[in-house]
């Protein structure tokens, strides 16, 4: 490999991009129904974004990673070809990270899974062949786009309904608060384990669980954490004056405590999962470029994950305030109950997805899940339009980023060969 240095520079600078743009759509779509309900600021949801996400991309994010994104591509198929491998996967990162900064660009929350997946199979199918693609799996990843918001969507509306039966509706809605908010903490620390252990945890060779154990540990820990949010929700007295303008301030504030603790679980699972939309292109240039052979795994070096980690941070850090925007406060109104509905209700969607194998995109979970709660004031409550321009951007998505790296597949080709 002549150019070897040239590709895995490229590749490190065009995965930075992609991680950047991961940051800058996805991350702050996961964090925009905390910051929208006002149950945490956008400086506190960076902070929370930094630690968490970094740490699930470093600590989970995978020791290898196949390095055909999502089996979307048969191996077999450019076999003698290393190099068409190299520029396929260069092109994917840097189409699929275009689109994400354009999509952030004007506030849309779009899925980065489909944005690497459309890119891959452009050029798969036009670089290679039509046969090279695997076409069911695209389908499936199709059939996700209705799957996904459905499911949390419901999941969501049954949850804020049962707040509003069981605390909101009552006579004394703090007290109630105090009685069933541990139970959410519970619901919400036990999904969130799980979600860690299933699919933040998954790729971490030292770290295998078996089923029942992955449901016990979750548990003990979703009791633990209960009784120690309990202990703070007791600690929460009612402010009369506020009480007045607002009849559940001190109930919001409740939720509000809760809202922190499923922002940090979804973002170390964001993190883990995620970041492999980045880093799966880019470990399979390094590794290729290294051996000038096509293999099914490559080994994750650190600094690839590092990469990845550093990317999605600042993405959030510097861009993702629109996507927040958007999800958080254009959808419908958050107060933190409902905001915390909507982020249980994307945990438990995703624990299911990955334990069925159903095909899921965290974005279009989590603003299926707004809709849900959403549906719960009445189809009034939801601005239409917002939907309407979201629904859109997730149907290019795929085309967008099959068209981009066309293109610079082409552009590679010509320029190295």
């Amino acid at each position: 490999m002549e150019y070897q240095t040239i590709y895995i520079t490229l590749a490190g600078v065009f995965g930075l991009f992609m991680a950047w743009g991961i940051g800058a759509n996805d991350v702050a779509n996961a964090m925009a129904t905390s910051v929208g309900s006002k149950a945490i600021t956008v400086k506190t949801a960076i902070i929370i974004a930094a630690i968490f996400e970094f740490s699930g991309a470093i600590l989970a994010g995978g020791e290898v990673t196949s390095t055909i994104r999502k089996g979307i591509i048969d191996p077999a198929a450019i076999e003698g070809s290393p190099e068409l491998l190299i520029f396929g996967m260069l092109a994917s990162l840097l189409a699929a990270g275009i689109w994400l900064l354009i999509a952030s660009k004007k506030g849309w929350p779009v899925s980065t899974t489909h944005s690497i997946v459309g890119a891959v199979v452009g050029f798969a199918a036009v670089g290679i062949g039509m046969d090279a693609v695997n076409w069911g799996k695209v389908g499936s990843i199709v059939m996700s786009w209705v799957v996904s918001p459905l499911t949390s969507g419901i999941i969501a509306f049954l949850l804020f309904q049962s707040v509003q039966v069981l605390i909101l509706r009552t006579e004394n809605p703090l007290k109630k608060a105090k009685q069933y908010v541990p139970i959410y903490i519970f619901l919400t620390a036990f999904f969130l384990t799980l979600l860690t252990i299933k699919k933040g945890l998954k790729h971490v060779s030292d770290f295998q669980i078996s089923s029942s154990d992955s449901y016990l540990y979750a548990v003990i820990i979703g009791v633990l954490i209960a009784i120690i949010g309990a202990i703070f929700i007791s600690k929460i007295k009612p402010d009369p004056k506020k009480e007045k303008e607002f009849h559940f301030h001190t109930v919001e504030k409740v939720f509000a405590v809760l809202m922190v603790v499923t922002a940090s679980g979804l973002a170390f699972a964001h993190g883990s999962n995620d970041v492999a939309n980045a880093v799966g292109p880019l470990a399979a240039v390094v590794s290729t470029a290294k051996s000038g052979m096509i293999t099914g795994e490559s080994t994750l070096d650190t600094w690839i994950l590092v990469v990845g980690g550093i990317g999605i941070v600042i993405g959030l850090a510097t861009y993702g305030r629109k996507v927040m925007v958007t999800v958080g406060k254009k959808i419908t109104h958050l107060t933190p109950s409902r905001g915390f509905a909507a982020e249980l209700a994307a945990s438990m969607t995703i624990v299911v997805a990955s334990s069925t194998g159903m095909p899921i995109s965290t974005t279009h979970t989590l603003v299926g899940a707004v809709l849900g709660v959403g549906m719960a004031k009445g189809i009034s409550a939801i601005n239409l339009t917002v939907v309407r321009g979201i629904f859109t951007s997730w149907v290019i998505t795929i085309p967008a980023g099959a068209i981009l790296s066309i293109v610079f597949f082409y552009i590679l080709k010509a320029i190295f060969t």
